[in-house]
């Protein structure tokens, strides 16, 4: 049995060490996805970015991980609207959401052949009251397509035959090819990547840290790591965030199938803590990643049981599953299950992932470019370290319009591109050659296909259900359902596509 990642058998590019001294708007301590991320967003900014990691990039809980990228949290939506109000749970999975596609641009932009796939996932119910269970999911679906997230509910999903949510198009890929070409991306643009250079002594007065003998100073810091290293913090501020975290130790499994056994999805139950799993094809081969059994990190005796734990639900699922590698990680919890990303004694700080780390690690990539481009970022309240409880009214759309994101966003981004879901004298929003288009099929079933981005300034147009026309949210164009002009300020109609 492998003890090693699936992942870690990919070959990585290496980086010097830091032999110099160096100045950068931004520093980025840490080589995982938050790390390299936030350097090469900066660098395609035209920002000067030195990024330090102590070892190899990709080797910490990056290279650990099962790479779900998921904008459903572990947190349930209906829980985060019970913790935090309906505007703050939509927040949440917005951001997500926008991470998983940051990541998708990502891909797209730099040609990063890293096996990312869009597929069905599914949350499916376990226990001893299943009925109970799926009351609860249709319920959640239900909310989930309320607040324009493409979920619904199914009383048998594939391979667990149980009640579950189905979210059509989540995102898989393989981290450690993904993280490497980014990185290698980042170079590209003008970023400094030093491996085998550990960030030593912070002086935050000079704004300043020590690495192999030399002074990197800066402008802006990204503490990146896994656990916010103290930097320039004092004792107290760092020991206070350390009192909000909690680690738990995470396993996982990969395993050989049989061909046709399984589809090429996501799954993960509702228990807690939570089994998941993910199959992957190639050609007639299906593998299989299954993860968890989580248990506070240090408090178990017997560690060799949550794999032989593990081993066991997959079999029970494939009886012919042939495991041929096993590894384990950690994930960081914070008090309310929400992560802690921004501002912290002066510096950037962003910790407490949960199960949720390729998408919440690109987020606070994110967000810290916003911070040292000097854009407000709209989630900065919702996951700020010093945060109190999120409640009172928010008028989030409102506040956040202009927002590039929100300039985009609309119901059912990651909708399925299959047109035949259109009825008749309905207009819907599909994916179809990975762009948006703006599908309508009128009363004798025609069906038309418009490019769904408003010539005017590039926003994604919304269907009008009462007045059958699409409308621009961002400065108010309007098209017939056939794209014509309406109103302005467009000048030109909705392009057809094919």
């Amino acid at each position: 049995m492998n003890a090693q990642p699936v992942w870690a058998a990919h070959p990585r590019p290496t980086f010097p060490t830091l032999t110099a001294d160096v100045h950068a708007d931004a520093l980025v301590i840490g080589g995982g996805i938050a790390g390299v991320t936030a350097a090469y967003l900066l660098a395609k900014a035209g920002k000067s970015v030195v990024l330090l990691e102590k070892e190899h990039l990709g080797g910490g809980e990056t290279g650990h991980t099962t790479a779900h990228i998921s904008y459903p949290t572990d947190k349930r939506l209906t829980e985060l609207v019970h913790s935090f109000g309906l505007d703050h749970a939509q927040a949440i999975w917005d951001a997500c959401q926008a991470s998983s596609q940051q990541i998708a641009d990502n891909v797209a932009a730099e040609a990063i052949d890293c096996e990312l796939r869009r597929v069905p996932s599914y949350l499916y119910a376990c226990g001893e009251d299943v009925e109970a269970e799926a009351k609860k999911l249709r319920e959640e679906a239900a909310l989930a397509q309320r607040l324009g997230f493409d979920a619904h509910y199914t009383s048998s999903c594939p391979v667990t035959r149980q009640p579950a949510i189905v979210f059509a198009n989540l995102l898989k890929f393989h981290p450690t090819k993904y993280l490497s070409a980014l990185a290698q991306s980042a170079v590209k643009a003008g970023a400094r990547i030093f491996e085998k250079s550990e960030a030593g002594e912070f002086d935050k007065d000079a704004s300043q840290v020590t690495c192999n003998g030399h002074k990197v100073t800066y402008q802006h810091v990204f503490i990146a790591t896994h656990v916010p290293l103290q930097g320039g913090a004092n004792t107290l501020n760092a020991a206070l965030l350390q009192t909000k975290l909690a680690g738990y130790s995470t396993y996982a499994l990969g395993a050989r199938l049989p061909s046709g056994s399984a589809p090429e999805a996501l799954w993960w139950d509702t228990a807690d803590p939570y089994f998941y799993l993910r199959i992957d094809r190639s050609d007639d081969d299906l593998y299989a990643i299954a993860g968890g059994e989580d248990h506070k990190t240090g408090q178990e005796g017997n560690t060799e049981a949550h794999y032989t734990s593990l081993t066991a639900k997959l079999h029970s699922l494939f009886p012919e599953a042939v495991p041929d590698h096993r590894w384990s990680g950690q994930v960081i919890e914070t008090v309310d299950g929400l992560p802690y990303i921004g501002e912290y004694a002066g510096q950037f700080v962003a910790t407490g992932f949960s199960g949720t780390g390729m998408t919440f690690g690109t987020l606070s990539a994110m967000m810290f470019a916003d911070r040292v481009k000097g854009i407000a970022n709209p989630w900065r309240d919702l996951f700020h370290v010093d945060r109190k409880h999120l409640s009172g009214a928010w008028d989030y759309l409102k506040e956040n319009k202009d927002y590039p994101w929100y300039l985009l966003k609309r119901p059912f981004i990651g909708a399925s591109n299959d047109p035949s879901q259109v009825l008749t004298g309905e207009g819907k929003i599909l994916r179809h050659d990975h762009q948006k288009v703006a599908a309508y099929r009128d009363e004798d079933g025609k069906l038309t296909l418009l490019s769904a981005i408003c010539p005017h300034m590039g926003c994604v147009v919304n269907w009008n259900a009462a007045d059958k026309s699409w409308d621009c949210p961002c400065h108010g164009s309007r098209f017939t359902a056939k794209g014509k002009v309406i109103a302005g300020p467009a000048e030109s109609p909705l392009k057809p596509v094919g």
